[in-house]
């Protein structure tokens, strides 16, 4: 259903927020379910796990770091949308005020 890029992609926003938020969080900023998130880290852990190809706690490979960047991109550019609309209803609701004021 998820592309396998946006799926690596949010297990990597995940596990860069290092434990500061929680699965419901960052499922919700990239606008998915929590228990899908949980299940992706889940799988991603046991391929890894599977595969031997173990890295250093606190490390990050350049394809995962590409991975969490993108994912954060993602988010951001939802923020962007919302923070547009905000702007546009302050700006709507200052000229009201203005109008009133005169």
């Amino acid at each position: 259903m998820y592309p396998e890029e946006f799926r690596r992609d949010a297990v990597a926003l995940y596990r860069a927020a290092d434990g500061t938020r929680t699965y419901a969080t960052v499922a919700a900023d990239l606008g998915i379910s929590g228990e899908t998130l949980r299940t992706w880290v889940r799988q991603d852990t046991a391929r890894t796990a599977r595969s031997g190809d173990r890295i250093g706690v606190g490390a990050e490979t350049e394809a995962q770091e590409l991975a969490r960047l993108r994912a954060e991109n993602v988010r951001l550019r939802g923020a962007e949308k919302e923070w547009q609309l905000e702007r546009e209803i302050l700006r709507r609701a200052a000229a009201y005020f203005a109008k009133e004021v005169k």
